[in-house]
């Protein structure tokens, strides 16, 4: 197929268009027709999978046309080691998330209308090779996620301390900090075009958002030959993907906009979207503006950050008493390992950082999912108002061990690998000394075994609280939602040859890039 990412991309267009064609009252085609074409975007990536050449640094099923001729600025598509395995995890989790939303009935056919823009707008960032349009599709996510949390989100209400909390709050909160980082994204993306020449000797606009000329030292002129100024762009580039992860201090966003948020919504912020910080980095500032990356200032200050991530999320996770508040802080812990993986600059490290992307979006997404199950049936997720469940619920509670005994990194569980990848690449990291920096960084595996442990100890053993002897135990729907999900951990766990040979082409040519770029050869200092 010649135009596979366009129609993996904008198939979820067509869904939408044949939703708004069905009358609001018939909710059951409208979860049809959005299961329908999501599950085609499952195929097509299976597709994708299969004809994939992962013994190439190219990038495949590449689509290249003018779009907008007189600022250069081109419709350009294509997918490399880095970004299949995000363009996977994509199309699987949203075809989850449909059948999670099943039990939306407030207006159902925004919701998944919604949903579907959400959808195309991912996928586009992960296929997109022009940087204009990788910013368009940036952007294009944030209207349907503001619009998921603040409509179908929890209503507004007053807190004991006075304080206005909901689904509201929470999207405004949410669309604010994105927007701030989109700004800065979008002035590091200008000087970029305007100090990138495809042929400063041929007459006409030879500016360009193409990423791979972008990637190219050689095309660089003007003000990006002033290593300072290329400082100030990685940094302005930084930050804009460094909310999105969220990295501290950034992350206050994240917390109110999984707790106040659908099931379905939180296991795509989770899921996916804060894949998009880390995917930006590896994608656009690594390769663009290699030799600022490895200014020792941000390289130690990436690390650092990433140890804060780990252990502060690990800590703030244990002092929740809201089931899906301690999920939400423990994802920012784990994304501080793909943080620490990514510093170190090393084979391993980036290879395990990469992995836990994706290992990380398949575990949060079955957490997440458990949440809602017991949620939707208890209508809270106090962590001590539950107790004894797993005598009641016996098929849940095995489903959530496997969850939790994910997410703290068990061995034979696919976020073991990734962690110690990721761990053992900065340890050996050769251009930085991180040693002292990740084994500090290791308090956060006890951290995190502490308090899933605790919580699985408090809902689930002990005896069986009064008020729950009658809670129904998992369904057919619920488990079709998150079988897959155990079965890809267990898999990877055992397994991970399959992810790992993916994507290592393209991380180890990155890395070589990296380690090439030098501003004294380069001349910048």
């Amino acid at each position: 197929m010649n135009k596979v990412l366009t129609l993996i991309t904008f198939l979820p267009m067509v869904g939408i268009l044949l939703i708004l064609l069905v009358p609001k009252n018939n909710k059951t085609l409208i979860r049809v027709l959005a299961a329908t074409f999501t599950g085609l975007q499952v195929l097509i990536a299976v597709w994708i999978y299969i004809n994939f050449d992962s013994g190439t640094t190219s990038m495949q099923f590449r689509e290249q046309y003018k779009w907008i001729p007189s600022f250069n600025i081109e419709y350009f598509m294509g997918i490399d080691g880095l970004s299949v395995t995000m363009v996977l995890l994509t199309a699987f989790l949203s075809f989850i998330c449909i059948f999670a939303s099943w039990g939306i009935n407030k207006g159902v056919k925004g919701y998944f209308a919604m949903f579907l823009l959400l959808d195309t707008g991912m996928m586009g960032v992960f296929c997109s090779l022009d940087f204009f349009l990788f910013y368009i599709f940036w952007e294009v996510m944030l209207l349907p996620m503001y619009f998921l949390i603040g409509i179908w989100g929890s209503p507004s209400r007053v807190e004991p301390d006075g304080k206005v909390r909901g689904g509201p709050y929470a999207a405004i909160k949410f669309f604010l900090y994105t927007l701030f980082g989109s700004v800065l994204m979008l002035i590091a993306m200008l000087v970029l075009y305007f100090n990138v020449d495809i042929d400063p000797n041929t007459p006409g606009i030879q500016h360009t958002f193409n990423m791979l000329h972008l990637m190219d030292q050689s095309l660089h002129t003007g003000v990006l030959n002033d290593f300072n100024v290329r400082l100030w762009v990685y940094a302005a580039l930084f930050v804009g993907f460094a909310i999105k992860v969220p990295l501290f201090p950034f992350h206050t966003w994240l917390p109110d906009a999984h707790v106040e948020a659908p099931t379905a919504v939180s296991v795509i912020l989770a899921g996916v979207l804060l894949k998009m910080g880390t995917y930006g980095m590896l994608r656009i500032s690594f390769p663009m503006l290699p030799d600022a990356m490895k200014w020792e200032y941000f390289a130690y200050g990436l690390a650092i950050l990433g140890v804060i991530n780990i252990i502060y999320g690990a800590f703030c996770a244990m002092a929740q008493t809201d089931l899906k508040k301690l999920v939400a802080y423990s994802s920012i812990s784990h994304m501080g390992i793909v943080l620490l993986g990514m510093s170190g600059l090393t084979s391993l490290g980036m290879n395990g950082a990469v992995m836990q992307m994706f290992n990380h979006g398949t575990g949060t997404a079955m957490l997440f999912l458990l949440v809602g199950v017991i949620y939707d049936r208890a209508h809270h997720r106090n962590i001590d108002g539950f107790g004894g469940l797993a005598v009641r619920m016996p098929i849940y509670t095995a489903a959530m061990s496997l969850a939790f005994f994910a997410g703290l990194g068990l061995p034979g569980l696919s976020s073991f690998m990734s962690e110690v990848f990721s761990f053992l690449g900065a340890f050996g990291s050769e251009m930085f000394n991180l040693k002292a920096i990740t084994i500090i960084s290791t308090i956060g595996i006890v951290l995190t075994a502490g308090y899933f442990l605790w919580t699985f100890q408090r809902m689930f053993l002990g005896e069986l609280n009064p008020k729950y002897k009658d809670l129904p135990d998992i369904n057919g729907r619920e488990l079709f939602t998150i079988i897959p999900l155990g079965i890809i951990i267990i898999f990877l766990g055992i397994y991970p040859a399959p992810l790992l040979n993916l994507m290592k082409t393209s991380l180890n040519e990155l890395v070589e890039v990296i380690k090439a770029a030098d501003p004294i050869l380069l001349g910048l200092q």
